[in-house]
Order: structure tokens, then C-alpha cells, then sequence
């Protein structure tokens, strides 16, 4: 999976030197939590909702009509943006983009081909991304399986269970959600499910009885 497939394409940018109370409209009509600033092509920064929605409460908490007049009026989007923003490559793996937004504590990135901003990538899209692993917007079966230690023929032999026991299967993926090791090396992860199937309860007895431990109903 890349970057160019999940991001929003040919997003809205602004100009420096446009009003904030023009980029917080844009945020907020669009329902956008960033806005790319672009200048003559090339990417000189990145305002977000965030920070606009921070210092419009600043303004309202202070009650000063001078401040507010120039939140209003007079501040430009040069004077609050993040300049020299963090960006990711069209190219890039969704989970590059995943690990570096952790590591950066960031929502939010600037897409970039060459040096041209050509997308917007943000937890809204990663959010679809999850969703679309999940299979939240489709009609089946689940079932997740706690503590598989994925020595070689482990995901083939579930497969091979729950086919047998009739279902038809959509996606089969492990979660690592610690960094566990069974005493042979391999690692013990969470594997999910996700299938068709006539006879839900069969597909979860055959698994039990071949020695795995699902752990949720996700039917």
C-alpha cells in the first residue's frame, strides 16, 4: 500500500499572505484539518485547524477588541504557519507513513512528488485505511485469534481450518500488538479473520478445536 493510493489528491492550498480568518473558512467549510501554503508551486508551510481553533480561543478568552480586530483584519497566514513542514513521498509505503507520524506525533502530511504538492494525508484517511482492512463497510465474518506463534504453516494451516469448516475468506492478517516471542524465536501475534461463511459457530468450533484461542466474536 502507498501513499498516492489513500491520499486526498489535488488538495486546497493557500497563499502566505491571505488572512487567517480566510484559511480557518477554508478549514472549516471543507471540513479540512489542514491546508498546504504554497507559494509560486513550492510548499512553504502547513496551517491547521488546530492551531487556528488554539488561538481563536486565545482571542475569545481575552475579550479585547484590538486582538480580536486583528485575528480578524489583519494576521496573515505566514505569521501562524508551521514552516518547513513534514512531508511524505506519493511513493512512500502507508506504513512508513504510519511509523514517521508516530515517531513525529503528527496527524497530518503534505504529499509530494518532486516538489509539488499533489495530496494530503491525515488520520481521516488513515482512518479509511483501517476501516477498509476491517471490512467495516462490508457484510461479514470475523473472528479474532489471541497468541498465534507464527512458526512457518501457521496462517496456511488456519486457513486451511477455517476453509474446511466452510468459510470463504476475505483477509487474513496478524497484529503485533507487543513485542511477544515464543521460546523458539517466532513471533506471538494477533491474527484476524475475516470470511464468509453459511455456519459462523462451525468456522469458530473447527479453530478451536485445532488449538487456537479466538478471543472475540466479530461476527
Amino acid at each position: 500500500m502507498i501513499v498516492r493510493n489513500w491520499m486526498k489528491a489535488n488538495p486546497l492550498t493557500i497563499l502566505s499572505d491571505a488572512l487567517v480568518s480566510e484559511a480557518k473558512s477554508l478549514l472549516l467549510d471543507n471540513n479540512l484539518n489542514a491546508l498546504p501554503v504554497v507559494e509560486h508551486g513550492r510548499l512553504r508551510g502547513l496551517v491547521t485547524r488546530h492551531n487556528l481553533m488554539r488561538m481563536g480561543h486565545y482571542v475569545m478568552r481575552t475579550q479585547n477588541p484590538d486582538e480580536f480586530n486583528f485575528f480578524v483584519n489583519r494576521l496573515k497566514v505566514r505569521d501562524i504557519m508551521v514552516r518547513n513542514p513534514a512531508t511524505v513521498d506519493a511513493d512512500d509505503t502507508m506504513a512508513y507513513c504510519l511509523s514517521y507520524g508516530k515517531e513525529l506525533m503528527l496527524a497530518q502530511f503534505p504529499v509530494m512528488e518532486k516538489d509539488e504538492v499533489v495530496g494530503m494525508i491525515s488520520a481521516r484517511e488513515i482512518f479509511q485505511l483501517a476501516a477498509h482492512c476491517v471490512g467495516a463497510w462490508e457484510r461479514r465474518n470475523g473472528v479474532t485469534l489471541a497468541s498465534v506463534r507464527l512458526a512457518p504453516g501457521v496462517l496456511g494451516r488456519i486457513a486451511d481450518v477455517a476453509e474446511a469448516a466452510g468459510a470463504v475468506l476475505q483477509a487474513i492478517y496478524p497484529i503485533a500488538l507487543h513485542d511477544a516471542q515464543a521460546d523458539d524465536g517466532y513471533p506471538e501475534k494477533t491474527v484476524v479473520l475475516r470470511f464468509r461463511a453459511p455456519d459462523y459457530r462451525a468456522v469458530l468450533d473447527a479453530l478451536e478445536s485445532a488449538g487456537f484461542n479466538p478471543v472475540n466474536d466479530a461476527a
